[in-house]
């Protein structure tokens, strides 16, 4: 396994990136990495993303190994406002244990999550790039306003529930949880765009279980790269620490862009250790539904040009009005004379 983990790493350093970014044209998806992006959906537009993925872990230290499989599915729904979301995000898994003396199953949410994510500054808004139509050089020069990040801030609640072996993000043999509760999640987000926006580094700076016996700290750290219209790459690190289970784990993958509001996607991730090491990959799929989001795009249009229209038809009518009351005052004055 540890040969399989040693080549995987070095393969990592040789996988193209992607780039994905408030609405676009193309869907903008999490998806394959574990970051979430600084720009929300769009308003009025729901997003689903969901994967499927198989694991393999081996503990030298309590003697076990186990195999399995897991789901993750994330709803993401652009409401009320352009840089307001909001996010639910589910994942559940199952795992055969083997020591030993014995063998035993887990099945259960590893973790339940439902919060709102808000960007509180854009640095693309209203910034415009100079451009010399004197010098090739100058235009390609380093913009220093790419190092300004995007900024956003997630707040929502993990929900726990009683007898859960995967509570509070445990990764401890037979730890389940006491009870059930409800504790905070908090998140930085930060998203960088270099050179032709094909490049964009994204970080998460996460507190995680607040309030309780289990709080952990952690981060993601994503570097994306799209290298043509359709295909994509991504390599990332994650790191998280707590009393009950601290790793750091490389992660990469590609996405291929089936259409618009379409996306599939597959990744591989490894960790550092063997307490335990872990091994696991997956598939993915993304859909947009946006049909609101452009109808009102265009009942905007429609409003916009009517207005237009109308205000171009009161230029004449009041051209005209000016018109009509100089012969009125002509007529006058020659009736003056006669």
């Amino acid at each position: 396994m540890l040969q399989i983990k040693n080549f995987f790493i070095t393969g990592l350093c040789f996988i193209p990136q992607l780039f994905f970014a408030q609405y676009t044209d193309d869907i903008n998806s999490n998806r394959p990495g574990e970051t979430m992006s600084a720009f929300s959906v769009g308003k009025s537009v729901i997003q689903a993303e969901i994967g499927f993925y198989g694991i393999s872990q081996k503990h030298d230290l309590q003697n076990y190994t186990a195999n399995g499989f897991g789901t993750d599915l994330t709803l993401r729904w652009g409401l009320f406002l352009e840089k307001l979301e909001l996010i639910a995000d589910i994942q559940y898994q199952s795992e055969e244990f083997t020591t030993p003396f014995t063998s035993f199953k887990k099945n259960d949410f590893r973790q339940t999550i439902l919060g709102a994510k808000y960007l509180i500054y854009d640095p693309f808004k209203n910034y415009k790039k100079d451009v010399n139509i004197y010098s090739y050089k100058e235009n390609k020069r380093f913009d220093w306003h790419q190092l300004i990040p995007a900024i956003s801030v997630f707040a929502g609640a993990n929900f726990v529930f009683e007898d859960n072996p995967y509570a509070y993000g445990s990764n401890t043999l037979n730890f389940s949880s006491a009870e059930s509760g409800i504790s905070p999640k908090v998140m930085l987000i930060t998203q960088n765009h270099f050179g032709d926006g094909r490049w964009v580094l994204v970080s998460n700076i996460i507190a995680d279980y607040i309030t309780t016996d289990y709080s952990g700290y952690g981060y993601v750290v994503t570097l994306t790269h799209g290298f043509n219209s359709t295909w994509s790459g991504f390599i990332e690190n994650q790191g998280y620490k707590s009393d009950l289970y601290s790793d750091a784990i490389l992660r990469g993958g590609a996405a291929y862009l089936l259409s618009a509001n379409m996306q599939i996607d597959a990744s591989i991730s490894s960790n550092f250790k063997n307490t335990p090491s872990v091994l696991y990959g997956g598939v993915g799929f993304s859909w947009r539904y946006d049909t609101k989001y452009k109808e009102q795009q265009m009942q905007f249009g429609k409003e916009k040009k009517s207005k237009s229209k109308k205000s171009k038809d009161e230029k004449i009518k009041e051209e005209d009005q000016k018109n009509i009351d100089y012969q009125e005052q002509e007529r006058k004055r020659k009736s003056k004379y006669e």
